[in-house]
């Protein structure tokens, strides 16, 4: 984040105004938890971050949901609540702004729950029980969500934590480029890079 905010013009910082601030949380996120040897995967997607940003206040509750989902399923057992109980509040969150349970984010969710059925009773008891501290959640909309996820699939006990946390920073940035005003350069593509295992 800090040469997207030298490639913006913008002064040297890692929280760059060009940026949406949950996008740039998962970027920071991906490139903290990416090892040495993976981070040159993550230098391409750098421009495509630049300007890249919404007043949409769901944009931060489906980039926390995207996170949760991608780390749900291979999170530590000990992290999986925490995660379920983080998906249900941001399923909770789209429905009261009219967001749709069957798109492909919704039925990501769903199916990343259904994975891990312990840690989903475990966290709908808990979301039943508990109340959600809406001024909390307003100060710092969803990004404790954002690093729990990302850091769940940085430690997580799997051949290649790098290629997931790749995948899930190019994903987001399409999701938020489909979802953006901002005027697509003719000569850019959308990052497609695909790295297999």
């Amino acid at each position: 984040m800090e040469l997207v905010s030298y490639m913006a013009g913008e002064p040297w910082s890692d929280h760059p105004d060009c940026t949406h601030p949950a996008l740039a949380a998962i970027a920071r996120d991906v490139n903290d938890y990416t090892t040495d040897e993976g981070r040159h995967l993550l230098a391409p997607l750098v421009p495509s971050v630049i300007g890249l940003t919404s007043d949409d206040p769901t944009f931060d509750v489906d980039i926390a949901l995207r996170a949760a989902t991608a780390a749900l399923p291979i999170a530590a057992e000990d992290r999986q609540r925490v995660l379920a109980v983080g998906t249900i509040r941001c399923i909770e969150e789209r429905r009261a702004n009219g967001s749709s349970d069957t798109d492909a984010l919704g039925l990501g969710s769903q199916r990343a729950m259904d994975a891990t059925p312990l840690a989903a009773a475990w966290a709908d008891e808990f979301v039943r029980t508990s109340p959600w501290h809406t001024k909390r959640a307003k100060k710092r909309p969803f990004v404790g969500i954002i690093h729990h996820a990302v850091r769940s699939i940085g430690e997580a006990c799997i051949d290649d934590p790098d290629t997931v946390l790749f995948e899930l920073l190019r994903d987001t940035i399409a999701d938020c480029e489909r979802r953006s005003s901002r005027p697509e350069p003719a000569d850019r593509p959308l990052p497609t890079t695909r790295v297999t295992t």
